[in-house]
Parts: structure tokens; sequence; C-alpha cells
């Protein structure tokens, strides 16, 4: 096992809630980094932060190091270090609770990892939080937009 810790920062942006969005991702392993992101046409800011802790752990091929998600999703940090996710799992989202389809695919991904949550201050001093918001916003404004499925469908 390494003794590097895996840093994984994370951020969503929406160009108007809903409106075109996008993802950020940075991984950051010892001396290795890795960035990955991503735009959809019609979606929200919270599915798009969301995704980008979803896609950061799909694309992990160790699970057996420690794992600490930086986020300046309040959303997500509360949700889960709150426990808000296991009542919403226990009642089956009951009473309108958004991104169902979101939180479960986490809640899997999740149960291969010891992951802590790190809140930090969007738009501030921290230069990897930032890398991930001009990530997330060049995605949101590139040209063929992924397509949120899931969201489109529920809006129709």
């Amino acid at each position: 096992m390494s003794t590097y810790p895996l840093h994984i920062y994370t951020d969503g942006a929406a160009r108007g809630n809903p409106g075109r969005g996008g993802y950020g991702v940075v991984l950051m392993w010892g001396p290795k980094r890795k960035e990955i992101s991503a735009g959809y046409r019609l979606t929200t800011n919270n599915r798009m932060e969301l995704l980008a802790v979803i896609v950061a752990l799909q694309s992990l091929t160790k699970s057996d190091i420690p794992l600490t998600i930086f986020t300046d999703s309040k959303y997500i940090v509360d949700s889960v270090q709150k426990k808000w996710l296991n009542n919403w799992i226990k009642t089956g989202f009951s009473g309108g609770k958004k991104n169902k389809d979101l939180w479960l695919q986490y809640h899997e991904l999740s149960k291969k990892y010891a992951i802590t949550f790190k809140w930090v201050k969007g738009h501030a001093d921290n230069p990897f939080n930032n890398r991930c918001d001009e990530l997330a916003t060049q995605a949101a404004d590139q040209n063929n937009l992924l397509i949120d499925t899931v969201y489109e469908a529920e809006k129709n």
C-alpha cells in the first residue's frame, strides 16, 4: 500500500439553474495529478456537484488508500456527514428529495472506500478548488454537450 493519501477536489457549475452545466475534478495522489470534466446541455448546479464526486470515484482503480474529497458544496458535505442521505434512502426519497438517481449511484460507489469529506470555501484562495471551477465552467461553455437524461426526463 502506498503512503500517499488521495486528495480529490470537485466542483459543479450551471449557467442558469437549471441551464447548461459542467463538472470539474482534480485527483492528486503524491506526484500524480489527473483532471476530468464534462458539460451538459440542461442540468442543475447540485447535480453537477454530485456528478463530479461520482465521476471521481468511478475513475479510481484502487480502494485501499486514504481518500479525502474536497468540495465547496454544503449540499454534499451535509448530506453525507449529517446522515441525511441515509434517511433519504430509508424513506425512498419521500417528500420530493431531488437527485435520487445520483445519490443512489454515489451510495453504491461509496461502499468501496473510506471517504472523508472536507468543505472548502468556493471562489476563494484554494487553487485546486479554483481549478475545478475553471474546468466545470469551461465544460459548461463547450459545444456538443452531453444530455443529463434523468434530469431532462423528469423536467418533461
